[in-house]
């Protein structure tokens, strides 16, 4: 079936890209394999992923892996399991806003790119399918679950300073989808001139923070998944198997 959602008004048909990182060390799994090389019911955490975009509409995907990783990755993660939208497979940076840009540049020709951690192994078609639905419209755009919990933000002395209303609080997911050229020129931006920390380094923990700082735009959200978790500690492992049981079931 055709997907009109995804033509210009031109009627050219519009180039998907997704960037996975897959560079992170995992320091608080406490293994010597990175997270995303783990395995979760036989297969690593970072197939899932790349499967679903494999399976979606997206047209080409970048991996941003760990230093000296390339060959790894490409044996035993992209030939292994027959990815052929992994066209790119390139090394990550010191900091997260480093790999994301050296996998920005290689999709830079993209209309749309999706930016994904790798270690969140239960992205789905339906969340690829509504970010990009979402960004032809909106420009940029963030997966995001409304939090379940009350938030509270704390003060320096650990004191409550805040109790935001929680119709008001989400929990933000990845993709993270953008027009290409924008969140390339704001990465370009950010990373020339520099948003600094009081520690030296440029203060973004997210994709979306660029645009907000750079360009002051808005950013959108568009409805994820409570099983979009994050594997970032070996209880996250357990989780993650336990969801892929019910699957089965």
């Amino acid at each position: 079936m055709k997907d009109d959602s995804r033509e210009r008004d031109s009627g050219r048909k519009l180039n998907i890209a997704a960037v996975v990182l897959a560079g992170g060390r995992g320091t608080r799994m406490e293994s010597d394999i990175p997270k995303q090389y783990m395995a979760i019911d036989g297969y690593p955490v970072l197939y899932y992923s790349l499967k679903a975009f494999e399976n979606s509409s997206v047209d080409t995907v970048a991996v941003v892996c760990g230093k000296g990783e390339v060959s790894y990755c490409k044996r035993e993660i992209v030939d292994k399991y027959h990815l052929s939208k992994v066209k790119f497979i390139v090394e990550g940076g010191e900091e997260r806003y480093h790999s994301v840009f050296n996998g920005l540049k290689v999709v830079s020709d993209s209309d749309y790119v999706l930016i994904h951690d790798g270690a969140r192994p239960f992205i789905t078609e339906g969340i690829i399918s509504d970010n990009i639905s979402a960004v032809v419209e909106k420009r940029a755009c963030v997966t995001g679950v409304p939090s379940k919990d009350t938030v509270k933000i704390a003060d320096g002395k650990m004191a409550v300073a805040s109790t935001p209303p929680r119709e008001n609080v989400w929990i933000v997911q990845t993709p993270q989808t953008f027009e290409t050229s924008l969140i390339y020129n704001a990465y370009e931006k950010l990373l020339k001139e520099g948003t600094v920390h009081e520690e030296g380094t440029v203060h973004v923990t997210d994709d979306a923070m660029v645009i907000e700082k750079v360009y002051d735009l808005p950013v959108y959200f568009v409805m994820g998944d409570y099983k979009n978790i994050k594997i970032t500690t070996p209880e996250d492992l357990l989780i993650a198997q336990a969801f892929l049981s019910q699957e089965t079931i």
